[in-house]
């Protein structure tokens, strides 16, 4: 038996943003698909639906630089079952000029550098060939950085994150982010990437980089934490996807962080599509929930924040360029699920207490205990 039920009481469905009650869904473990989604009849005794098979969860409350091009490694061995992990779609090596975005050190007269952090380009004809090599190497999705402290050793920070000048007496800003790419250059970004069907990422925290990457045409911007009306509007009319990362701004900007939460509050009243993405890394691993919650700090209804970080998450992974439908419930979609013991409408700490999930039909977790991961 490939297929079985799960039955829900209250389920959050992504796509209309509404709750909805009484939903069954069938899935299918050979597949990995959504085989149906149904709403029970509440005058048929439960007993008769529950099967042997089923799963009842009525009444209980959704670019790794320093990897190289390891994390097309790791997510290809993840989708061939050798080892457990979440969907991944990768960017590879960043795509940046010489000198903008690289581990820094002082003193390189031993010979001894770090690693590169990018693949380092100059020129438009190289970020042509930047895209090309990224493609060539597993690449789900581009990313480029329009803007970074490509000065910063002028105040040489005591380590690389998070970049808190050594200096005696720094500037006020000690290392502001510039411009790494010229017009010209992001525009071939985004033209050869979309020749391979490729969406793309721009890395943006200047509003000289954020309105360059949005003309250039790229899919998501993340961070843009000092934008300005006229710049979501440019979002809005481009169709660019704003991927806020609240979670490292919480600390890298924590002496502004009120006006980060403003702006993000400002673009969803305004329209600007939002998608759900922490800047994983820069963070302690299982505490992504962390960005859903400062998006509901700053007044984004609970609701909204759900479908931000379900369909607006595969919408930041390219949509239908991805090669798969996830992030609400409907036939043919991958059934991924996930179950709370609580309702994060009246108590947000219930996006805390995951107490099921599934991925591509399979069960990870289930009454709060985590299966066999082998």
């Amino acid at each position: 038996m490939t297929q079985y039920t799960l039955h829900t009481s209250i389920l959050f469905d992504p796509l209309i943003k509404q709750v909805r009650q009484n939903v069954s869904i069938t899935v299918d473990s050979a597949t990995g698909l959504i085989v149906r989604v149904f709403e029970r009849n509440d005058e048929e005794p439960f007993s008769q639906t529950l099967q042997e098979q089923d799963i009842d969860l009525r009444g209980k409350d959704l670019g790794s630089e320093g990897m190289q091009e390891c994390d097309a490694n790791l997510r290809d061995a993840i989708a061939r079952g050798l080892t457990p992990g979440p969907r991944l779609f990768v960017a590879t090596k960043v795509i940046a000029s010489t000198g903008s975005f690289e581990p820094r050190t002082e003193n390189s007269a031993g010979g001894h550098c770090l690693p590169a952090g990018a693949d380092a380009v100059d020129g438009v004809e190289q970020c042509r060939q930047a895209v090309r090599r990224r493609i060539a190497a597993g690449a789900d999705i581009i990313k480029f950085f329009a803007d970074y402290r490509r000065r910063i050793m002028r105040s040489p920070p005591a380590q690389q994150h998070p970049y808190i000048p050594s200096v005696l007496y720094p500037p006020k800003e000690p290392n502001p982010d510039y411009l790494v790419f010229s017009q010209e250059e992001m525009d071939m970004i985004v033209k050869e990437a979309e020749l391979a069907g490729a969406p793309v990422s721009a890395h943006c925290c200047t509003l000289k980089g954020a309105m360059a990457a949005i003309q250039a045409g790229v899919n998501t911007i993340e961070h843009v934490y000092f934008g300005t009306d006229d710049m979501l509007m440019r979002m809005i009319e481009k169709g660019v996807i704003m991927v806020p990362t609240l979670a490292i701004a919480e600390k890298l900007h924590a002496h502004r962080f009120d006006q980060i939460l403003k702006q993000v509050k400002r673009a969803h009243d305004l329209g600007v599509r939002l998608a759900c993405g922490g800047d994983t890394g820069t963070y302690p691993h299982g505490d992504n929930v962390r960005e859903l919650e400062l998006m509901i700090e700053a007044g984004i209804p609970v609701l909204d924040v759900l479908e931000y970080c379900t369909v607006g998450g595969w919408e930041a992974c390219g949509g239908d360029l991805c090669g798969r439908r996830f992030g609400w419930f409907a036939e043919g979609l991958q059934a991924d699920i996930v179950a709370l013991d609580g309702d994060p409408g009246k108590n947000t700490k219930a996006l805390r207490s995951v107490s099921f999930v599934m991925k591509d039909a399979k069960v990870w977790k289930e009454g709060g205990i985590v299966r066999d991961m082998h």
